[in-house]
């Protein structure tokens, strides 16, 4: 294991009734590449994917601990925005993969942007800035 100390880094912590399907929907649909997974010791799962550098955690909810997925809550509580290189033919693949499409592809003052919802609901901004003129 390195020592070398990490940047400070915010990182979103995602709970999902099923885990493994929700790993299988994000490397399908948004490009994530699995990290790792690993069970913990309430029996659930927890794993890590990542998209051009950018990573995000998830684990199960419930378990007895106050967190929930958004299908157990009845609303999400958070968004997750990802900057990516070429938000047009990131929106056509999630697209066909099933991706719940809230807002397609549009310009807006900080580039050009879409809102998708994984299955269970989780929203997902993913945004191409605008380029330096």
């Amino acid at each position: 294991m390195s020592t070398t100390p990490r940047p400070p880094q915010i990182i979103p912590y995602l709970f999902y009734r099923d885990v493994s399907a929700a790993l299988v929907f994000l490397t399908r649909a948004f490009g994530f590449e699995e990290d790792m997974r690993h069970g913990t010791a309430s029996g659930g799962l927890h794993a890590q994917a990542s998209l051009q550098g950018q990573v995000v955690m998830m684990g199960q909810g419930g378990g007895g601990y106050s967190v929930k997925s958004p299908l157990d809550a009845g609303a999400a509580t958070m968004g997750v925005f990802v900057y990516i290189d070429d938000v047009d033919r990131h929106y056509q693949v999630a697209k066909a993969a099933g991706a719940e499409i809230v807002e397609p592809p549009k310009d807006v003052e900080y580039g050009r942007t879409y809102w998708a919802n994984d299955p269970e609901g989780h929203p997902w901004f993913f945004t191409t800035p605008p380029k330096a003129e």
